[in-house]
């Protein structure tokens, strides 16, 4: 603005001028013209001459102080710009860090989100994998329930112990639902319910051993009721019985005599055992003689194929010797005989050194030929000595063989004949003991029938009849413990099947299931009972998970680390500022009730020796030195 003011301030003097000379130009025009007119013009002329270029630098130096501001403008516009790009470059900068700085917690959430969610889908499994179990194990420990209620549904006094198993039952699987997660209270109940299956077989085998005593003592009697039959029987043959030990004690007199002479036997029987024993004792000394001699031919045996073989493998060395030798004495007849026609074709000028060398060497071949055949003919002479020997201990062994075989027949015949007597005299003896004892037995027992009969008093079958009434206590009796012993029998053999089924873990056939059935009242009763207790089960899992699945978020909210039990004893913490998912401790409880605590080795607890040696060996402290790893773990995240 200020350069167009100028502009306009130098035209307007221009104007100015311009009008005054044009002023005094008409002013002047006349006929006297003077000279001073003429210097004033030219001096006017100059002026605005001057006047102009004046104007001219003011306005060259109007453009030039433009062009300056415009510049300086132009400076100061970049400078602006570059001040805004450089504050928006930063702004962008501090933009983009944030940005990286959000998609690291992004990222860093969205794999805390995943590896949540791989844990969350891992203890889904398993929760479901574990109501699958214990819903199987209610279905069968309800199922076993009903097969042990129709087993034992006949003993009405075992109805409300049954009733207070159930609830028992239904307790313990809702303490092994409360404590699913505790794995060593989870055995306990396991152990638990081992035990009152135990307890319930134990019962099931006292009642089957109750019933087969029960059994044996319907059995019993029923062996009374024979014995009784058979002596009403026997009672009807004694009159025959008594004619007949009338008569054998007629023959009670020889019998005793028989006796004795069976006594003096027996007595000549020991002696002859005494013989045996000394027989037996001369038996074995032979028998250990012939096991020595049977040793002793063996060895003879083997010596012989052991000479036998010696005697083929000289025989096949001689051979060999025998033709080396004869392919020597060829081979040196052979020399000779060149040698003998070298000599001939060549005369004694014609000999050279050369020959002579080859005279010699042939020479001393000659003596090694002849040196090597010496030696073989003294080893083959040797070795037909050494097979000459050999024959001659062959035939002193043979000779000592025949002699001890010669020796052993008589033993072994005497052996033979010796065991055959024992056997016979033995025989012999059993059968004479054998006759004695069942002798001495009949007259006891005819005794005692004596005895009996003369007590009860006798009568006679032929004039004497016997009358039994068609319906009797005897006859009722037995009928009854025939049909008390086929239900029981029945029972018993029912029991075995069901606690065969139930040891099997199989289901129970149906031929189980209907027969000893309760009522239908009690079985609705307590049909009641279970689905009461199954859907309190239901509520109390679904209750017992939700409330697990919160404390587990809350712990792991809290101490920012998040605790997985591998095994019995052992515990994972996983860090939430983990850099990798593999990155845990591992701990392992010790001492009494896990009071202390040992941290395994890892590849990640082996990342952070400072930490493990100062908080753990140094201080022993666990919390200080999870706080110090949470730190650390935190810190390398915010650096990154």
């Amino acid at each position: 603005m200020e350069d167009l003011g100028e502009n306009t301030t130098v035209l307007s003097s221009l104007r100015s001028l311009n009008n005054f000379i044009s002023q005094r130009v008409e002013g002047g025009i006349g006929p006297d013209v003077s000279t001073s007119a003429q210097g004033s013009l030219q001096m006017q002329y100059q002026q605005s001459m001057q006047l102009e270029e004046r104007a001219e630098q003011i306005r060259s130096k109007s453009h030039i102080i433009q062009v300056e501001r415009e510049k300086m403008q132009m400076e100061l516009s970049h400078k602006r710009a570059r001040v805004e790009l450089e504050r928006a470059a930063s702004t962008s900068a501090r933009s983009y860090e944030r940005e990286v700085d959000r998609n690291q917690e992004l990222l860093a959430r969205i794999r805390q989100l995943q590896e949540r969610e791989a844990e969350a889908e891992e203890k889904m499994k398993e929760q479901l994998e574990r109501n699958r179990l214990c819903k199987q194990s209610l279905d069968v420990a309800s199922r076993k329930l009903r097969e042990k209620e129709d087993g034992l549904a006949e003993a009405g006094e075992t109805i409300s112990e049954l009733k207070g198993r159930i609830s028992e039952l239904q307790w313990s699987v809702m303490n092994q639902e409360m404590q699913v997660k505790d794995l060593e209270s989870e055995k306990q109940e396991l152990q638990e319910q081992l035990d009152l299956q135990h307890r319930k077989w134990q019962e099931a085998n006292q009642k089957i051993q109750e019933l087969q005593a029960s059994q044996e003592a319907r059995a019993d009697q029923e062996q009374k009721v024979k014995d009784l039959e058979q002596k009403l029987s026997l009672q009807e043959q004694d009159a025959v019985i008594v004619r007949s030990m009338k008569s054998e004690l007629v023959r009670l007199p020889k019998v005793e005599q028989e006796l004795k002479q069976l006594r003096e036997e027996n007595a000549y029987l020991r002696e002859m055992r005494e013989t045996n024993g000394l027989l037996r004792e001369e038996v074995e000394g032979l028998q250990r003689k012939l096991g020595r001699q049977e040793k002793m031919q063996e060895n003879l045996v083997d010596l012989e194929l052991e000479e036998r073989k010696k005697r083929e493998t000289h025989e096949a060395l001689a051979r060999r010797l025998q033709k080396r030798v004869l392919l020597l004495t060829k081979e040196r007849d052979g020399m000779r005989a060149i040698l003998g026609s070298y000599d001939s074709e060549l005369t004694p000028a014609e000999y050279s050194p050369q020959l002579t060398r080859r005279m010699r060497e042939a020479e001393d071949m000659v003596q090694k030929v002849h040196a090597h055949s010496s030696e073989m003919e003294a080893q083959l002479s040797q070795a037909l000595e050494d097979l000459g020997v050999q024959k001659q201990r062959a035939d002193m062994l043979e000779m000592e063989l025949r002699v001890l075989q010669c020796q052993a027949g008589p033993a072994e015949q005497s052996v033979l004949l010796s065991r055959e007597e024992v056997s016979s005299l033995r025989l012999k003896i059993e059968e004479l003991e054998g006759e004695r004892r069942r002798l001495e037995g009949d007259k006891q027992q005819l005794e005692a029938q004596l005895q009996q009969l003369s007590l009860a008093g006798d009568y006679d079958q032929g004039r004497t009849k016997v009358l039994h009434m068609t319906v009797n206590p005897a006859s009722e009796a037995q009928q009854s413990l025939r049909q008390d012993q086929a239900r029981l029998r029945e029972e018993c053999e029912r029991l075995r099947q069901l606690l065969g089924a139930l040891g099997r873990g199989g289901p129970v056939p149906a031929g189980l299931q209907a027969s000893g059935l309760p009522s239908s009242q009690e079985v609705a009763e307590l049909k009641k009972q279970v689905e009461s207790a199954e859907l309190k089960n239901q509520r109390l899992k679904e209750v017992f998970q939700t409330k697990i699945q919160e404390f587990r978020k809350a712990c792991y909210t809290l101490t920012g680390y998040q605790v997985d039990i591998t095994r019995e004893g052992q515990y994972r913490l996983t860090s939430m500022y983990a850099e990798h998912k593999d990155d845990c401790l591992v701990f392992k409880a010790a001492g009494p009730s896990g009071a202390t605590m040992q941290l395994l080795e890892t590849a990640f607890s082996r990342s952070v020796p400072e930490l493990v040696q100062l908080h753990l060996l140094a201080q022993d402290s666990i919390p200080a030195f999870l706080s110090a790893l949470t730190l650390d773990l935190f810190s390398r995240q915010t650096v990154a």
